[in-house]
């Protein structure tokens, strides 16, 4: 699966770059993705016309959480998903309810994306460090999240045990601040770009980056069978999310220097298309710019680790292995 992009996005490519397709003969596809920089291709394609010109008619539809777009893949509300791997994605994709056609986001030193925050009172007792989460109320999303993922990697990283600290799952991203900022958790795991109102207003303080503590593969583009069996709309989608894949990689990861990318006249103007869909600023969409490989690569290793792991923590069915959950014919391993 390395080298070369894989026939089948190729044969396409061509599609995707070479003229807008007239609109009567336009795809139709919901793709599910949450409104955080992970997603940052996704927006930019949709912005600058990309799916448009590779004969796609997209919508966009915003979920608050990683888990709810994998079950809507599932069930046909949406076509694609795109976002983080979750424990309940991996149970549906061992099921064969979903295939993974695609990386995306990654958790990587030097891109802030998902950081580690504290309550105030908690920092005051002694909480000031990542490693100092043991034994502590950990807010997350859902149990089995990335979130949750990055936590027991920490405890791996850091030799205490995941058992120890109380690991809270509060159902949103939204919910789980609240809990910070009103002190009934002492910690939680959140995107800096729901974190940020937090700190600015003294509500929590900022403890580290799960990319500077545990690099890994955060975020993948997948569809369901029904969708996959539609080979034309499958390759027009990826190669559209490549281009804009290379664009951001090019224009906005490579000028991001100690955590931020620069606001200049040739990042504006995706720094912009991001904030539009993230409700962010674009002063604070700079130090939330998620590092995504330039050619849509997927961490295959990674994830094989990640499905052993959550099967370890009784998170995840066993019974298949990362080669069970791939759509191989449009993955390109990294």
């Amino acid at each position: 699966m390395k080298g070369s992009l894989p026939p089948a996005l190729v044969c396409l490519l061509t599609l995707a770059t070479g003229g807008i397709a007239q609109a009567n003969d336009a795809l139709k596809a919901k793709i599910g993705v949450l409104r955080l920089s992970s997603s940052a291709p996704v927006f930019i394609a949709q912005d600058r016309g990309y799916f448009k010109e590779a004969g796609l008619d997209i919508e966009l539809k915003f979920f608050d959480a990683a888990q709810p777009i994998a079950v809507a893949t599932t069930s046909g509300d949406v076509d694609f998903g795109i976002t983080a791997f979750t424990a309940g994605l991996y149970n549906l994709a061992g099921k064969g309810t979903l295939k993974v056609i695609g990386g995306m986001s990654r958790e990587k030193a030097g891109y802030p994306l998902i950081g580690y925050f504290a309550s105030n009172n908690a920092y005051a007792a002694g909480l000031k460090t990542p490693k100092d989460l043991a034994g502590k109320r950990v807010a997350v999303t859902q149990v089995g999240s990335s979130f949750h993922y990055s936590l027991g990697l920490l405890a791996d990283k850091y030799k205490f045990k995941l058992a120890d600290v109380k690991v809270l799952p509060l159902q949103s991203l939204s919910n789980a601040a609240a809990a910070l900022k009103g002190e009934t958790v002492d910690a939680a795991l959140l995107p800096v770009s729901t974190a940020r109102p937090l700190m600015e207003s003294g509500g929590a303080k900022f403890l580290g980056w799960v990319g500077d503590e545990t690099p890994w593969q955060l975020g993948a583009v997948f569809a369901s069978p029904k969708t996959l069996a539609n080979a034309p709309l499958v390759t027009k989608l990826l190669a559209a999310l490549v281009r804009a894949d290379r664009e951001y990689y090019d224009v906005i990861l490579s000028s991001v220097k100690d955590g931020k990318a620069e606001i200049n006249d040739r990042t504006r103007p995706l720094l912009e298309i991001i904030a539009k869909y993230t409700n962010l600023p674009v002063e604070q969409v700079v130090g939330n710019c998620a590092y995504i490989d330039p050619d849509g690569k997927l961490d295959v290793k990674n994830v094989g680790n990640q499905i052993e792991w959550l099967q370890e923590q009784g998170f995840v069915d066993k019974g298949f292995a990362v080669d069970a959950i791939l759509a191989k014919e449009y993955v390109r391993a990294d």
